[in-house]
């Protein structure tokens, strides 16, 4: 049976896939291999898995313009997450995923996001909507 959420409204277009979670917070330019497509820094809790392809639930966003446009170069090499759902995000990143037409969204009405996904979830995000489907669970 899905689980329904309910965000704030966020950025982009409606995306399904597979969450990969972390307790920890994000920086597109401190913590992945953008050339590789994974997390590089070793003490982030995703260190050495690709975020590929997945939808990214995280905490909050670190770091300022740099790590916005980095959203933008990612996507354009086709090295980008498909999502990123945060607890909470900064004006800096949200800019950056708003350039990088990448969905995003925040502000959960149910908690912190990263205690109420699992990675492995199959989810849909409809940003417009403000709502994140976990369809199954593995």
């Amino acid at each position: 049976m899905p689980i329904v959420l309910k965000c704030h409204a966020g950025l982009g277009p409606t995306v399904t896939g597979t969450a990969l979670v972390a307790a920890d917070n994000f920086s597109a330019r401190y913590d992945l291999n953008r050339l590789e497509g994974t997390f590089s820094r070793p003490a982030h809790k995703l260190f050495g898995q690709s975020y590929l392809d997945k939808i990214l639930v995280l905490q909050t966003a670190k770091g300022g313009v740099a790590s916005a446009w980095m959203l933008r170069e990612m996507t354009a090499r086709g090295m980008a997450p498909k999502a990123i759902i945060f607890d909470r995000t900064n004006t800096i990143l949200a800019q950056g995923a708003a350039f990088a037409e990448m969905t995003m969204v925040d502000r959960f009405e149910d908690g912190d996001p990263t205690t109420l996904i699992r990675t492995g979830d199959e989810v849909r995000i409809e940003p417009a909507k403000g709502l994140v489907t976990i369809l199954n669970r593995d």
